[in-house]
């Protein structure tokens, strides 16, 4: 069966390591073209595999990135997936904390998706992605985090409506404790704090990159048009109750 040119290539930021990377060598293996943003390149190189290395808070340089990529890449999909934790209680914390996030999750992706968007509406396909994160649902220390995860969940569905007739699709998938350098970051790995989590978690284990890959697979897919404006948790059945 002949590949559908409608997919195009498929945008990921945050790709050299963690969900994004799984991501990007998952697509990779299907023989489908990945562009690459984020602080560093991934450590691999590909045929296939377009990357550029950019601070993604600096959204002028976000806006010159994407329209250079836009004109080299047939940017059809884009998955919203950088992120970054800011760890403080109330007394610590600070409000630069959620202007620095806010530009990281919510305003690099506007950018992002303004530049791929004309090309999606004439095709009249497009899929677009956020990796969401459990702790939109609130979570202690994560003042800033969990406000502009929260956000991406406002902006996907307002999104998903006015996109939907465009055959754009907008959907969120929302990790919970992931195996990734910003788990542990947070978390020592291998420690006891990394094993109490584990146990707390319903399906008895912390997830791992490939497990959010999968689901974000879905939602990019030529096959799921009909679904937009949702947000799936990944999380082991943890947001059933919390942590």
């Amino acid at each position: 069966m002949k590949k559908s040119t409608k997919i195009g290539a498929t945008l990921i930021t945050g790709a050299n390591s963690g969900i994004g990377e799984a991501l990007a060598k998952r697509l990779i293996a299907r023989d489908e073209q990945v562009v690459a943003l984020g602080l560093e390149k991934p450590s691999w190189t590909h045929d296939l595999l377009v990357s550029r290395a950019l601070d993604l808070t600096d959204l002028e340089e976000v806006r010159k990135t994407a329209s250079e990529v836009c004109r080299i890449a047939p940017v059809r999909r884009i998955v919203h997936n950088a992120g970054a934790i800011i760890s403080g209680r109330i007394e610590d914390a600070s409000p630069e904390d959620i202007e620095m996030l806010a530009r990281l999750h919510l305003g690099a992706p506007m950018a992002l998706t303004k530049a791929a968007l004309p090309a999606m509406t004439e095709e009249e396909f497009g899929r677009i992605v956020f990796v969401g994160s459990r702790a939109s649902m609130g979570m202690a220390t994560r003042s800033a985090y969990s406000a502009t995860k929260a956000g991406v969940h406002g902006l996907a569905k307002t999104w998903a409506l006015e996109l939907a007739p465009k055959g754009v699709t907008v959907n969120v998938v929302a990790p919970g404790p992931i195996l990734t350098d910003n788990f542990w970051g947070e978390v020592p790995k291998n420690s006891n704090r990394e094993e109490q989590i584990a146990r707390r978690i319903p399906a008895g284990r912390i997830g791992i990159a490939d497990d959010v890959a999968n689901a974000i697979e879905f939602f990019l897919s030529e096959d799921s048009g009909f679904v937009t404006g949702q947000v799936l948790f990944v999380c082991g059945g943890l947001s059933l109750g919390g942590l």
